[in-house]
């Protein structure tokens, strides 16, 4: 008999302990993802959820009875499977981890071979399938397993991404949401000129300090407070598996991730020429500007770490960003991570001689946005319907790449549906003009709000 699963998503599995996923269907998810990769060793790690060990465990045990060779690296953030996975050479990494999902959730990332994403589009429906029917023999040879470090390499490899001995000292406020990022920020410590203070810095399942999320405004505070209470030059959050890094400045004040996909999208230009720069359609136009005025190419692709880093590399891309926070680079086999934005905005503070405030006015004077705001509605669908029909007419521009965008000449705006929850995401921006930017959406709220 078939099972529905409800836990697997758009490019992952996501599911709430024990109704949506267990240490059963973990099994059956090995087992099915041994089917369709048919890998010979896998590379598997776990985030601090309580959870955790117990899910890498059962992902293990349904692995090894297919026959698959395991590596354990253990505690890790997804983005070390991703290291992993290209480092050892092995066919497909698994990471544990249901990032900023509630404590009583976990889920699953996938990779294959060259860490390359394993998404709806490219394997992750066929392993629902098979996990669903849970029709599955033994090998006749059991798979092996091990545990190994792969810290030490991964810690190097980050190294490579600044001129250390060209940094400038600098006193940074680091908060680890719950202490998924506290110990890489321990192993790069002392290869590194910077002053830590350290916050929710050691890793605890139980969630002291909430669901580690920074994009949510209501989870800023206490890192901003930190920044202006030690006179700190830079702060760093990060989320449950650190894949996402969030920025505030000398002042305490949160930078909105959009402007850190300019600056990132800059520095790699300026140092490697004219390259492909990937980007989310949620705010394009500083990108845009920012690459194209490089000589380099700016190329759109659906919102997803999945659908990202499939188009970086048909497109062979040097850097992709999001303006949710996440950066992919194509050093780091094209995958996310949070650990090395952190380390190229240090090493552009250094060399610009500016702080991080001054690095991104310009840009965001530019191309003033409204960040993204979330809107809890009983009907998602039939708003952008309604939207569409308000704004559409006149327009210069309608896309539909990931959700609604309607480009109005001297402002623009993407409105797209959750993939899990009831939920619409909305980011506005304007060329050069705050108070129409803020206008606009005021206006599209006030629409939303009454649906």
């Amino acid at each position: 008999m078939t099972d529905a699963l409800t836990c697997f998503k758009a490019y992952d599995v996501r599911g709430r302990i024990p109704d949506q996923l267990n240490e059963d269907i973990a099994c059956r998810i090995g087992k099915a993802y041994a089917a369709v990769i048919k890998p010979k060793t896998v590379v598997v790690g776990h985030d601090i959820r309580l959870t955790s060990e117990a899910i890498k465990a059962a992902l293990v045990d349904g692995l090894c009875s297919q026959g698959v060779d395991v590596l354990d690296i253990g505690l890790c953030g997804t983005e070390e499977i991703y290291f992993a996975t290209s480092h050892l050479g092995v066919d497909g990494g698994i990471a544990v981890t249901a990032s900023h999902n509630p404590k009583d959730y976990n889920g699953m990332k996938f990779v294959r071979a060259e860490s390359k994403p394993i998404s709806g589009d490219s394997g992750l429906k066929e392993i629902e399938a098979l996990a669903a029917q849970n029709t599955f023999n033994d090998a006749s040879q059991r798979g092996t397993y091990g545990q190994v470090s792969t810290l030490d390499a991964y810690i190097q490899h980050l190294l490579t991404y600044v001129d250390v001995a060209a940094l400038k000292p600098l006193h940074i406020v680091c908060n680890a949401g719950n202490g998924g990022a506290g110990r890489v920020i321990d192993a790069l410590e002392s290869h590194l000129p910077f002053t830590f203070t350290k916050l929710h810095h050691d890793p605890d399942g139980h969630f002291p300090n909430g669901v580690p999320n920074p994009l949510l405004v209501e989870n800023r505070a206490v890192t901003a407070d930190e920044v202006r209470a030690r006179g700190a030059d830079l702060g760093i959050a990060w989320d449950g598996d650190f894949d996402r890094c969030f920025f505030f400045d000398h002042h305490g004040e949160f930078i909105e991730g959009y402007y850190i996909v300019g600056l990132l999208a800059e520095a790699f230009l300026s140092k490697d020429g004219p390259q492909r720069v990937v980007h989310d359609p949620r705010l394009v136009w500083n990108t845009r500007d920012i690459v194209e005025s490089a000589g380099g190419e700016a190329v759109q692709s659906k919102t997803g770490h999945a659908f990202i880093k499939e188009r970086m590399r048909e497109v062979d891309a040097v850097y992709g960003g999001e303006m949710s926070a996440h950066h992919y680079f194509r050093d780091f086999a094209y995958c996310d991570s949070g650990m090395i934005p952190w380390l190229l905005v240090a090493g552009l503070i250094a060399e610009k001689g500016k702080s991080l405030a001054n690095l991104i006015a310009e840009r965001a004077e530019a191309f003033p946005c409204s960040g993204e705001i979330n809107r809890t509605i009983s009907d998602p669908k039939s708003l952008i319907i309604a939207v569409e029909a308000s704004y559409g007419h006149g327009s210069r521009r309608i896309e539909y790449v990931d959700g609604l965008s309607i480009d109005l000449d001297d402002w623009r705006f993407n409105l797209r549906m959750s993939n899990t929850e009831p939920v619409v995401r909305l980011n506005v921006e304007s060329r050069g003009d705050r108070d129409l930017m803020e206008r606009k959406t005021a206006e599209l709220l006030a629409m939303i709000d009454q649906a």
